[in-house]
């Protein structure tokens, strides 16, 4: 007799089966678009019952307009649907895990988003579906969800699928994208991975890594993001000592990375924002005290992590004081990376509130910086009610009343105006946090990077 799972294999084989996509971020949504655009029925759930409407009249923000064409095909050959709960089938459906995992806390728990995720995708499910995690979770997260799932009446393995296979994704990386990222994943059986493979096959051409325990999955992803961490914070530190030594930290990694083995050129910045850096490393270290032992490396990373804003409101109230200058600054780059929209844990808004503890007037300026989100911004950065200034541009007349811009971080599209300004010297004093702009002897502004002073 077939086992129910290869029962459901067999309908992967064929196409006869539906996928749900829980959470439409910037990992599910373009996974979401990728799958339909392969011919399976895909329906994408969230509860933003705002970014649902939005998707259902075809409106994309600009880190989606990418995969504009795509979708709209994919929505015109109604292969992409979506809704805010997950829906009953007769054909086996594939829960797809994506939802956004917070730091855990005494009021929070990390897998308060993927536990709801998965009791919402329970409540229409049959013996013969799989859900496959793809969200970042704590150590031990997916074998609880398995309790979560036997709970129901499955056995995992025999009648129900449960794969832990963590996004892998760097928006906007013209190098590394869906296609072409290999991925860990764990299987709880022969069947779900092969059910895998075929799902993948239309994601990364099946470049699946398969491990023997959950436990492993979680913790290579942890892991990746803990490296990115330590390292960030490394070259930060070593920016600051280079300022005191009196030389460029930029020259210095240069000429680091023509090693041609054992080095990685990491570059410095206002420190390590977004969703996944600043936190996944926490999940490592709060398995180590489960132990009893530190994970110092993390701790000290995290803590340089927190230091590196304050360090640069520091700098930019000691040039503006010795320049005699009324204590007046824009914060330029509020989004965590280049380039896009998401504001959350943003090293912009870490120096914005050190500034405004500091009595410096503020403003703000982000192409992707929506007014109507404040809140929400806010929110993401563990920020109360705050005040400042939001700029709708950064032309003349704007920047006028302002003696320094902080550049935190570079658009694309600002960047010719960011240039403009220093070599027109249209602002008195410009603090670079990304050593990017070119020196001009001709520009009258004083100009200061993150690592050299």
């Amino acid at each position: 007799m077939v086992s129910v799972l290869k029962q459901t294999l067999e309908k992967v084989n064929s196409k006869n089966f539906e996928i749900e996509v829980i959470g439409l971020g910037y990992v599910g949504f373009p996974l979401a678009v990728r799958l339909a655009k392969s011919g399976f029925k895909v329906r994408g759930i969230d509860v933003n019952q705002e970014r649902i409407g939005r998707l259902e009249a075809n409106q994309l923000m600009d880190s989606e307009i990418n995969l504009k064409d795509t979708f709209l095909k994919c929505r015109k050959d109604r292969n992409l649907s979506f809704s805010e709960k997950p829906q009953k089938h007769d054909v086996p459906k594939i829960g797809i895990i994506c939802v956004p995992t917070p730091i855990p806390n005494d009021n929070v728990k990390s897998n308060i988003f993927v536990k709801s995720a998965i009791e919402n995708f329970l409540e229409t499910s049959k013996q013969g579906d799989v859900i496959i995690i793809e969200s970042s979770v704590e150590v031990g997260t997916t074998e609880e969800m398995g309790k979560l799932v036997e709970s129901k009446g499955f056995v995992i393995g025999e009648n129900f699928g449960l794969c832990c296979c963590p996004e892998r994704i760097d928006p906007l990386n013209k190098k590394w994208d869906l296609e072409n990222i290999p991925r860990i994943i764990y299987c709880s059986d022969d069947a779900s991975f092969e059910i895998s493979k075929k799902i993948y096959k239309h994601v990364n051409n099946s470049n699946l890594i398969r491990v023997d325990s959950p436990k492993i999955a979680e913790v290579v992803k942890s892991f990746e993001n803990a490296f990115r961490l330590v390292n960030i914070s490394l070259v930060n530190e070593l920016a600051i000592l280079c300022e005191k030594l009196g030389i460029n930290v930029k020259e210095v990694i240069d000429a680091a990375a023509t090693k041609p083995f054992g080095f990685m050129p990491f570059f410095p910045g206002a420190g390590a924002g977004g969703h996944c850096i600043p936190k996944d490393p926490i999940f490592l270290l709060n398995s180590s005290k489960k132990f009893g032992f530190e994970f110092k490396t993390i701790e000290e990373s995290l803590k340089i992590n927190k230091l590196i804003p304050k360090y640069i409101a520091d700098s930019i109230q000691e040039l503006v004081l010795a320049s005699k200058l009324e204590k007046s600054v824009i914060v330029c780059g509020m989004s965590y990376k280049q380039d896009m929209e998401d504001m959350r844990d943003s090293p912009g808004f870490k120096i914005l509130n050190e500034l405004i503890e500091r009595n410096f007037k503020v403003a703000v300026y982000d192409p992707y910086f929506k007014e109507e989100l404040l809140e929400k911004y806010l929110k993401e950065n563990n920020l109360g009610n705050i005040k400042f200034e939001i700029l709708k541009n950064i032309d003349t007349e704007s920047i006028k009343k302002f003696h320094c811009l902080c550049i935190v971080q570079y658009h694309t599209k600002i960047k010719p105006r960011l240039e403009e300004i220093y070599k027109n010297s249209q602002i008195p004093v410009i603090y670079d946090c990304q050593n990017k702009l070119v020196k001009d002897e001709n520009s009258k502004a004083v100009l200061k990077f993150f690592g050299y002073r």
